[in-house]
């Protein structure tokens, strides 16, 4: 008796091969929904720490006549120096690639340990590779009476001049 019996399978509501599709599709998606909020997420960094452009560095009785303070080298990259004439702000960025310089105080002068740059303390450059002098932040006194740095407002020093006499109001007079 040949009968053509066909037997009918029960299936469930999916296949083997539909639960195996779909959850690599799922699975897909999730990693796609994942890896989007990541980039997203990158573009929108939690911190940007700028220090802020002015800050105060003192009272002006904190600094002796002819010296040079480093106090604030680190934190605000900047070098209070006080003379005869009164206050000015040097940064302490090399005008030739931006390294720190370092204050020599037994030779009177910055001398970037990098390029050999060498500048007086007026900032002037007198060897080494650096094209111009040292720049300038404009200080001035605080109502307070503290003196006050503003790195905002920077004197950009042209090659070959003294400092003091391209920006005389880079110069707080005490």
């Amino acid at each position: 008796m040949a009968t053509n019996d066909k037997r009918e399978i029960k299936r469930g509501i999916w296949s083997r091969r539909d639960f195996f599709g779909r959850l690599g599709w799922l699975g897909f998606g999730a990693f796609s929904v994942v890896s989007l909020f990541g980039f997203m997420r990158s573009a929108f960094p939690r911190v940007l720490f700028k220090p802020p452009s002015t800050f105060k560095a003192g009272f002006p009785s904190d600094y002796a006549i002819g010296e040079v303070s480093e106090k604030f080298k680190k934190d605000f990259r900047v070098w209070i120096v006080r003379e005869d004439v009164g206050f000015y702000a040097v940064s302490s960025e090399c005008t030739h690639l931006g390294c720190t310089p370092r204050w020599l105080s037994a030779e009177s002068k910055f001398k970037c340990p990098c390029h050999g740059s060498g500048f007086f303390k007026s900032g002037l450059n007198f060897e080494g590779p650096a094209p111009r002098p040292l720049d300038r932040f404009e200080i001035a006194v605080a109502e307070d009476g503290q003196l006050v740095v503003d790195k905002a407002r920077k004197f950009r020093m042209a090659p070959g001049g003294e400092p003091d006499e391209q920006h005389p109001n880079s110069i707080l007079k005490v």
